[in-house]
């Protein structure tokens, strides 16, 4: 009966064993990939306009959100030949320990030179971090309009 009783209990704990180190194992590869994804970017480039507004949003976690005028000339030709200019809106988030990138572009909202923000683009946004997923890193003056 000894002998029963003591398989069973190395039965048990061998299964608890393997799912302790099955959990283990999950929770790291877990871990490992949301660090990959949350610090990695898979773009990243250049995009140049006039700055048109440059917020700080959200109740819980503040965050910087901001919007440009990209304005794309010769893209589409209307029916007399001439080129029109076609609008387009770029919407971008900046984290918050960007000081001099948050205060350049606070400057150019309100003087409205060009610009030109170079970003990255990360694999999905999550809701500390921004609204968007494209991140600005670097703002380039060009100077008015």
């Amino acid at each position: 009966m000894e002998n029963f009783k003591d398989s069973l209990t190395n039965t048990g704990n061998k299964i608890k064993k393997f799912f302790i180190k099955f959990f283990t194992i999950v929770l790291l590869m877990g871990a490992a990939a949301f660090a990959f994804f949350y610090f990695t970017s898979y773009s990243d480039g250049v995009r140049a306009g006039i700055v048109l507004k440059l917020s700080k949003r959200g109740v819980l976690f503040k965050t910087w959100e901001g919007q440009m005028d990209v304005d794309a000339f010769g893209a589409v030709t209307d029916r007399s030949g001439g080129n029109n200019m076609l609008k387009q809106s770029f919407e971008f988030s900046v984290d918050g320990d960007e000081t001099q990138v948050i205060s350049d572009l606070q400057a150019v909202a309100l003087s409205g030179e060009r610009v030109n923000l170079h970003y990255e683009e990360k694999y999905f946004k999550i809701f500390w971090r921004g609204e968007t997923n494209t991140f600005i890193n670097k703002v380039e003056r060009l100077g008015s309009k």
